[in-house]
């Protein structure tokens, strides 16, 4: 099915209408769409597919260990991520993977063999632990290690706290890009929190300001990804600390501020604004955050 490159999610309307239009086998989404920043609801689309028939296979590469992927609670049948994202395991190179009940009953009943010998989950399961274990690739044994470290570290920090401070961080930054008079790219309540996008204001030039930031503060900021982009409403930079080092200084130096502070000035409704505007957003959601915490603690 196709839907508007536009910062949307894509609605259940759409997928039910495609599928009673066109019977599918599997139905296939991004949970954290990197391109447009949007945190797509996983569970209605799920159910959907599953009244027709399909199972779902969910891309949660960029969300997974930056927000609740809830696979058995969403219906996920297939989900899989990396470990170069959320995880902080980069190079990118493994690749986490579960299969549910109904994708492992197809998988058991296949009659034909897969004709690609990397993307054969009944050569893989065999080799995870199948009754006879059959040799499918020669693991990586150092990325191995790295990611029982950075598993590590997300255990001790705790999923919820880890959650909670993608949250916390993603938030001020886009009151401060917002308080500078920028425009954020994707949906409105369906914002990813380890992922912003924002829209390039008229007048600035996009290739200038991620060279003058790279440049200045080794600060790397991406172009707007997916097809031809049309205008100034379809142009945006994409802000994205993954990690688990992403902090409040971090997300200063991420802000418009920074881009104004760097000699760049951004027409906007209300004139050229600098820095200070966005700093200040940023240091009122952190103050308000600290007085939330220090509430629910006593």
């Amino acid at each position: 099915m196709e839907a508007e490159w536009g910062g949307r999610i894509i609605e259940p309307d759409q997928v039910e209408q495609a599928l009673a239009k066109r019977p599918a086998k599997i139905v296939s989404i991004v949970h954290a769409e990197t391109s447009t920043g949007v945190l797509q609801p996983i569970k209605p689309i799920a159910d959907i597919a599953h009244k027709h028939g399909a199972i779902l296979v969910v891309d949660a590469v960029t969300s997974l260990a930056g927000a609740p992927v809830e696979v058995d609670e969403s219906g996920m049948d297939v989900c899989y991520s990396g470990t170069q994202k959320c995880l902080s395991c980069p190079p990118g190179g493994l690749s986490p993977i579960t299969i549910g009940p109904r994708a492992a009953e197809i998988l058991d009943a296949r009659k034909t063999k897969v004709l690609s010998w990397y993307l054969d989950l009944t050569m893989l399961h065999s080799y995870w632990g199948g009754k006879e274990r059959f040799y499918h690739h020669t693991a990586p044994v150092n990325m191995i290690y790295a990611l029982y470290e950075s598993l590590r570290i997300i255990h001790e920090e705790g999923l919820k706290a880890r959650f909670a401070r993608h949250e916390l961080h993603s938030n001020a930054l886009k009151a401060g890009l917002q308080a500078m008079g920028l425009s954020l790219f994707a949906q409105e309540d369906y914002r990813a929190p380890m992922l912003t996008t924002v829209r390039i204001p008229e007048g600035v030039d996009d290739a200038r300001v991620r060279k003058s930031l790279m440049d200045s503060y080794r600060l790397e900021i991406g172009g707007g990804l997916g097809p031809p982009l049309r205008g100034e409403d379809m142009a945006y930079w994409a802000y994205g600390p993954f990690f688990h080092t992403r902090k409040r200084r971090a997300v200063s130096c991420c802000t418009g501020g920074r881009l104004a502070c760097g000699g760049l000035r951004f027409p906007t409704r209300s004139g050229n604004r600098r820095c200070p505007g966005g700093l200040h957003m940023i240091s009122r959601r952190f103050v308000q955050a600290q007085l939330l915490s220090r509430g629910s603690a006593s």
